[in-house]
């Protein structure tokens, strides 16, 4: 879950630099069956042995596919972008031993170093839940970062394909620009927020912008995929910070850098947190039974011991049948502490760490899900609005995607302790 490396933060000069981290929302840690070579929940950049960047070099305005192909056949990279039957700009790339590239999308070839398919939202996250048809790009998007410091990293639309190509074919949006170099929109877009006051318990959510093929920043289309592009926002750069979100239609992912993930708590202390609520013995209120978050290893299975919630007013509970209400909904219960209805749900420690803006206690639950971490980041979730669909936002549990409800998007948990 954590990258080798990640607990040796006393030696920040040992090789390789990493440059920072992808983690997809809506995964508590890992994948539901388990991370598997290039398709994990998370996913660590570091600095190549050698770079692969590439930056753009000759440009070609042809005339016919022939000539096209003979360009894009000559194995450097291109971008090719298609006008009209009979006329197609090919932009070839040329190796840059300043940049490390890296790309992301659905495509499990060999180009792409960060597998990612859709987010099933909430319970239904297992490989049975198959999504009929992806709306990610195969070839997503790609993040160029510099080989010196400070390692800034930029985030572009599209990546290169096994022939080292991208082609924007004569329906992609795309636009020569008054400087005369062309540019162009991937079919769903790869949108991207940078936070407001970075990724800590003071930040804000910014504004969700387009991302070009060559790192421009727009406004958002009307719709996910129409064909008239935004407005180009001059003052924005395609540079991620700390917290910055890229959606790319299907998923979601936080991107961490290196000094962010530094100051984040790790397994290690959520694991303690863990083991320091367990140690005070929360009891059920009713039940007298002492409850117990289970271990971070077993967090799908509900236990005998595990915590249960009553989300409206936050009242903690052992699981038990009474309370049922014949004008309520199914989940929904009536707490025998306070007479509150709301939904009755148990709940689960958030263990993955790069969603935390801070090491605080566990004290809040996410409404509707159960997911529970600090109060300071359950209130930073509980105001990101992230992309659904084609163009509707909602603020999603970072932890299972699930939409959230309620008038905070999250509750305090109200504990009792032991009596004794």
């Amino acid at each position: 879950m954590f990258s080798p490396g990640q607990e040796e933060h006393c030696a920040p000069n040992k090789e390789p630099v990493k440059y920072g981290e992808l983690v997809v929302l809506g995964y508590n840690g890992a994948l539901p069956n388990g991370d598997r070579g290039r398709r994990k929940s998370r996913f660590a950049l570091y600095k190549r042995p050698k770079a692969n960047g590439v930056k753009p070099s000759t440009v070609h305005v042809i005339s016919t596919p022939q000539a096209s192909k003979a360009i894009s056949c000559k194995g450097q990279h291109s971008i090719s972008y298609t006008l009209s039957r009979n006329q197609t700009v090919v932009v070839e790339y040329t190796h840059d031993k300043d940049t490390d590239m890296f790309q992301v999308g659905r495509s499990t070839e060999s180009p792409i170093d960060f597998v990612v398919t859709d987010t099933i939202s909430g319970t239904q996250n297992t490989d049975e839940a198959q999504i009929t048809q992806s709306t990610i790009s195969r070839f997503a998007c790609r993040i160029v970062c510099d080989r010196n410091e400070p390692y800034t990293a930029r985030i572009f639309a599209a990546g290169f394909d096994s022939s080292k190509n991208i082609f924007l074919g004569e329906k992609a949006a795309k636009w020569k620009n008054p400087d005369g170099h062309m540019d162009g929109l991937t079919t769903n877009g790869v949108l991207v927020m940078h936070p407001r006051g970075g990724f800590t318990e003071e930040s804000q959510p910014g504004v969700w912008r387009e991302i070009s093929v060559c790192g421009d920043v727009y406004t958002l289309r009307e719709t996910r995929s129409a064909q008239q592009r935004g407005k180009l926002v001059e003052s924005e750069t395609n540079v991620l910070q700390d917290g910055s979100l890229i959606d790319l239609c299907g998923a979601t992912l936080l991107w961490r850098t290196a000094d962010g993930l530094f100051h984040t708590p790790t397994q290690k202390h959520i694991e303690a947190l863990r083991q320091e609520i367990n140690a005070a013995r929360p009891q059920c209120p009713v039940g007298l039974n002492t409850l117990a978050f289970p271990s971070i290893n077993r967090k799908e299975v509900v236990e005998e011991k595990q915590p249960w919630a009553y989300l409206s007013c936050g009242h903690v509970h052992g699981y038990h049948n009474w309370g049922h209400r014949s004008d309520t909904e199914a989940n929904e219960r009536e707490c025998p502490m306070c007479r509150t209805v709301g939904p009755y749900v148990p709940l689960w420690l958030g263990c993955e760490a790069g969603f935390y803006v801070d090491a605080g206690p566990p004290t809040h639950a996410f409404t509707p899900c159960g997911h529970v971490c600090s109060e300071k980041s359950a209130k930073y979730w509980s105001q990101i609005p992230l992309p659904h669909g084609t163009h509707a936002f909602h603020a999603a549990c970072p932890f299972c995607a699930t939409q959230l409800v309620g008038e905070q998007n999250c509750i305090k948990l109200i504990f009792q302790g032991p009596i004794d």
